[in-house]
């Protein structure tokens, strides 16, 4: 089993916050910023990459502000990105509920919710723009739920006991990005957009600790290009998908952010992944991922275990007297609406104590007998109609008579690439948004967070600091297609694919990657332990080895190549699962959704170490032999609060 000598770095990174009150940073911030005029704007060429809720935002202010835009999407349209796939609403602290909601309390579920492991200035930023983006999406024509009189509707979410959740029916993802896509697609038929479809990005062109480009796949012929520009924006999603069963859509891959990595961006605090407790459990071995059942069912569904293990009745014999409501009992205040990765946790230790449901006995009941009964069959259908018609379609059962069974599921990172204030990474102009970075969440995500983030950073972040960047380069060309830093990235990203098709074995990528994700629930899932943790190290590099040794690509290069694809995402993520684990070896106690088995209190809660771990990890890679990574050099951010004081998070 490897023992792990983690080399670490000094002096602690610089996050580049504004000195003074957090609540006002953003304020201060944007007052100093640079510009650039507008005559000026049309000088830059700007490529964004991924066109969901933060890449279309992005992409769609910035052209509208008159830069040059290329934006890049491996989809056949903007509008089919991931973030369709949100569902229960999006969060604003617009204080509309006389609920005792504001822009403090906003934060301070928002800290709290992360375990205190992200940067306060950032959330009071998220707070302080969370506003602007309801008025902003409901302005370009996302249909919110509304009261009687008019004004929007909102709901409640895990985490939070006010009512700050604004939403679509289940449907809030998808209604955000198309109204989003429509405001970029505005932008391409101006002019100032250029929108690349079926184009998947390889590699970035950095020289000199500057981003100068990227090199893109056309992937229905297989031809590569280069795009040169003067700032790179990476919002290409999550890296959950490593667990191969997640939440998260087939195509979504970690590749963009993880070239970026290998070219000298840190990656920060890869182990934080959120495991949403109301995904469908895996209910058979041919089944390729599981499906998201929105957290928003949990305003009226209440979850439930038979209080007999093995109890293997059908739900609706099972009296009350015999049903254990478990989040109700031990987290009374907050009840089913936990956070998720207590919530998560509470799951596991029902299924694991023999207390599972289902055929595999790997579920929970959610279950709506008592909401069906206090507001009718009607209410329930207005508010989640086609979320129990995706379960019907998903199990064959009708949730509106027999409880649904969830279980929890990969879905969000709240890790990333290392951003500072204004989301510049390490690497000079490379800037990032979305779930691709890493600042508002810490070590758990609040649900509703994710759409606003991505919203946030795009809309109302980038369009600032890019500029501000960009105002201490005016006049500097383009790189030139025959500059060597070109020629080499080029033949960097074609020798991959080379390689790839090199191998000659017998097995498929999906084999690979389903085995990496038992690895990684069996070693770095909803619990973790450092004895584990070793061993799944161990069996992540001898699966890279079996990898590069029995990979199987048919076809060639030069054509569409679905599994020349698969297989280059499939590498990245098992170079990822390794730095994932090391981070959770490397954090020695148990925060959010890092939990650690050897670091509880007495209650089986997480147990955070503020002495000693109350910092980003931010990791640098190094190479290895034979194009392997080596161990990896961890560099820190230290955290500080002062609007919302260190304390022992208790939903109790």
């Amino acid at each position: 089993m490897t023992i792990l000598d983690i080399p670490r770095a000094e002096p602690p990174l610089d996050g580049h916050t504004p000195d003074g009150d957090p609540a006002t940073a953003w304020h201060r911030a944007k007052l100093h910023y640079k510009q650039v005029s507008p005559l000026n704007r049309r000088k830059f060429t700007i490529v964004v990459v991924g066109t969901g809720l933060a890449g279309s935002g992005a992409a769609a202010a910035l052209g509208e502000l008159g830069f040059n835009v290329v934006a890049y999407t491996f989809h056949d349209a903007a509008r089919r990105a991931h973030s369709v796939a949100a569902q229960g609403g999006i969060n604003a602290a617009r204080g509309r509920k006389v609920d005792g909601d504001s822009l403090d309390r906003f934060v301070k579920d928002t800290v709290k919710g992360g375990d205190f492991r992200a940067r306060e200035a950032d959330v009071f930023r998220l707070a302080a723009e969370s506003v602007r983006v309801i008025d902003h999406m409901d302005a370009i024509g996302a249909p919110f739920a509304r009261e009687y009189g008019g004004q929007l509707r909102t709901r409640s979410f895990g985490g939070v006991q006010v009512s700050r959740t604004y939403y679509t029916r289940g449907q809030t993802g998808q209604q955000l990005q198309v109204a989003a896509a429509r405001t970029l697609q505005r932008q391409v038929a101006a002019g100032t957009v250029e929108l690349r479809t079926h184009r998947e990005v390889l590699d970035l062109v950095v020289t000199d600790g500057r981003v100068r480009g990227v090199v893109a796949r056309d992937l229905r012929t297989g031809a590569i290009e280069v795009q040169a520009a003067h700032a790179v924006v990476l919002a290409t999603g999550g890296y959950g998908k490593a667990f191969f069963h997640s939440t998260l859509a087939h195509n979504s891959n970690v590749s963009a952010a993880w070239r970026a990595h290998r070219r000298g961006a840190l990656f920060a605090s890869p182990s934080y992944l959120q495991f949403h407790p109301t995904a469908l459990p895996v209910s058979s071995q041919w089944q390729s991922k599981t499906t998201l059942m929105s957290e928003s069912l949990r305003n009226d569904g209440r979850i439930w275990v038979p209080k007999k293990a093995g109890d293997d009745r059908p739900a609706n014999d099972i009296p009350e007297e015999e049903r254990d409501y478990y989040l109700e009992r031990k987290y009374p205040a907050y009840g089913n609406l936990a956070p998720r990765d207590i919530s998560s946790r509470a799951a596991r230790e029902q299924i694991e104590a023999g207390h599972g449901v289902g055929p595999l006995k790997n579920s929970v009941y959610l279950d709506f007998r008592d909401a069906i009964q206090r507001l009718g069959k009607k209410i329930i259908e207005q508010r989640y109609g086609n979320l129990f018609e995706m379960y019907a379609d998903c199990t064959g059962e009708d949730p509106y008579t027999v409880p649904m069974r969830i279980a929890p599921g990969a879905h969000f990172s709240m890790g990333g690439l290392w951003s500072d204030y204004d989301m510049q990474t390490s690497i000079e102009g490379l800037f990032v948004g979305g779930e691709a970075g890493w600042g508002y969440h810490g070590a758990n995500r609040l649900g509703a967070n994710s759409l606003l983030s991505a919203c946030v950073d795009g809309m109302f972040t980038l369009p600032h600091t890019i500029p501000n960047y960009l105002a201490g380069h005016l006049n500097e060309p383009l790189l030139a297609d025959d500059d060597p830093a070109v020629t080499q990235t080029v033949a960097d990203a074609t020798g991959r694919l080379e390689a790839l098709l090199a191998v000659g074995g017998k097995t498929g990528s999906d084999r690979f990657h389903r085995e990496l994700g038992e690895i990684l629930y069996r070693g770095c899932g909803v619990a973790r332990s450092k004895g584990g943790l070793a061993q799944a190290i161990d069996e992540i590099r001898d699966l890279r080895h079996r990898f590069w040794s029995d990979l199987r690509v048919p076809g060639t290069g030069r054509e569409l190549n679905q599994e020349l694809e698969k297989a280059g995402r499939v590498a990245d993520y098992l170079e990822l699962a390794e730095l994932m684990c090391v981070d959770a070896y490397d954090r020695d106690e148990s925060c959010g959704a890092h939990f650690r088995v050897d670091h509880q209190t007495r209650d089986g809660e997480a147990l955070r170490d503020d002495r000693n771990w109350c910092f980003v990890s931010a990791w640098e890679h190094t190479p290895g032999p034979l194009g392997q990574p080596g161990m990896p050099v961890r560099h820190h951010e230290p955290l500080t609060f002062a609007a919302v004081p260190l304390q022992t998070r208790n939903y109790q």
